[in-house]
């Protein structure tokens, strides 16, 4: 498939196009100007001498036929006259072996005269005029592409600065109103189709927050309920003798919890709202993060290792942080938990201690999954590196690290 050609060099195109036809059609019509011009020279002089000879020969006065170099005369009986003059009927005409010679032949009172005039000086000029002419062709067909592609550019500076107005326009829905600043013409059409899109935009995003604020109470609320029950399941453990029941618990309140995180993150990504960055204390907010995750029974130890400040959006940072735990295991494997902050680069790992039984291992851990991953890259943070042990999260603000 053929790339279209740029609007810039089709405009270029149109106007070096015009300036040939412009100019071509001057230089044919000067060249014809100067031919008829030409014709009507050696007509006028041909006739005039024919008409003086002619009476003076009518009235048997003396009168020789010119013989110059410019200027030659012929009776029709004259031995002289060359015979393809002969043949020539009456009128004026250019030899057709010698363009510099106009023949003309005239019906006299005296009878039929031939007269050749030499015009090569004015063929000369005629050739040299030719040479002019075609080299204003070319120069004007080269100014008038050269100006268009100047003015085209200005032509187009306004169609150039509302593209940069719609590229600049936030991910967001939100209305413009690009049609003020643009002429009422086809580029005030185009920028009123942008508003009008950007309006209808704006009126389906809003549709869709109100559809994301229905489902996200509707949700809520089934959740809540069952996280409840587990809860009160959970608290009367103590009666229970079958290990697997209480297992099946404890699985069910972390699926629930994990559920409550998903559609948490589901609906920040789906808002696409612009995150509330704050300051906060790496070490206080790692330890609140942490506090967040309930044991099953057991209080695994937690190792954080930070100082400073992060500027992070905090509510989407600690939903992020605290799925990106639970997906190691932590805490119901019993492992111990180590939060490393170096340089805002943020490690998440686990180990089990010597003095803990070795676990079968849970089929709820893995991947941090896809809807994890598009709600670091809204807010800024990156997955570096990703096993069942160990998670590496490259926060905003940091330096790359190889992954």
């Amino acid at each position: 498939m053929s790339t279209p050609m740029p609007l810039r060099a089709r405009f270029t195109l149109l106007a070096t196009l015009l300036g040939l036809l412009v100019s071509g059609l001057a230089a044919a019509t000067t060249i014809l100007m100067v031919e008829e011009y030409e014709y009507v020279i050696a007509t006028e002089i041909l006739r005039g001498q024919a008409e003086d000879y002619g009476l003076r020969l009518a009235n048997v006065m003396p009168a020789d036929l010119p013989k110059t170099q410019r200027l030659r005369g012929y009776r029709i009986d004259d031995p002289e006259l060359p015979p393809a003059y002969s043949t020539y009927p009456a009128g004026v005409r250019e030899d057709t072996s010698n363009h510099d010679a106009h023949v003309g032949v005239f019906e006299t009172s005296a009878g039929r005269l031939v007269f050749v005039i030499d015009l090569g000086d004015i063929e000369a000029l005629e050739t040299l005029l030719r040479i002019l002419v075609s080299a204003l062709v070319v120069i004007g067909t080269g100014l008038a592409g050269g100006l268009g592609w100047l003015l085209s550019g200005r032509a187009l500076k306004p169609l150039r600065t509302l593209a940069e107005s719609v590229e600049g326009l936030p991910v967001e829905p939100r209305r413009t109103r690009l049609a003020e600043g643009v002429s009422a013409d086809d580029l005030g059409r185009l920028a009123g189709a942008i508003d009008a899109y950007q309006g209808r935009l704006v009126e389906a995003d809003a549709h869709e927050q109100a559809f994301f604020a229905d489902a996200s109470h509707e949700l809520r609320t089934p959740i809540a309920v069952v996280q409840g029950a587990t809860e009160v399941m959970l608290d009367d453990v103590g009666s229970e003798t079958d290990p697997r029941r209480i297992e099946r618990l404890r699985r069910l309140d972390r699926g629930v919890r994990e559920m409550h995180d998903l559609i948490e993150m589901l609906l920040v990504v789906a808002r696409r709202r612009v995150p509330l960055v704050e300051d906060v204390d790496a070490a206080s907010f790692l330890h609140e993060v942490t506090g967040t995750l309930h044991a099953d029974g057991a209080s695994p130890a937690v190792t954080v290792s930070a100082g400073g400040t992060l500027r992070i959006p905090r509510r989407e940072a600690l939903l992020l942080l605290r799925h990106a735990i639970g997906k190691l295991g932590w805490p119901s494997s019993g492992e111990a938990l180590s939060l490393r902050l170096d340089e805002q680069h943020l490690e998440l790992s686990t180990r089990r201690p010597d003095t803990t039984p070795a676990s079968a291992g849970r089929s709820d851990t893995g991947g941090i999954g896809a809807l994890a991953q598009r709600l670091a890259a809204q807010i800024g943070c990156r997955m570096v590196r990703e096993s069942p042990e160990c998670i590496v999260i490259e926060l905003p603000g940091s330096n790359p690290l190889p992954t």
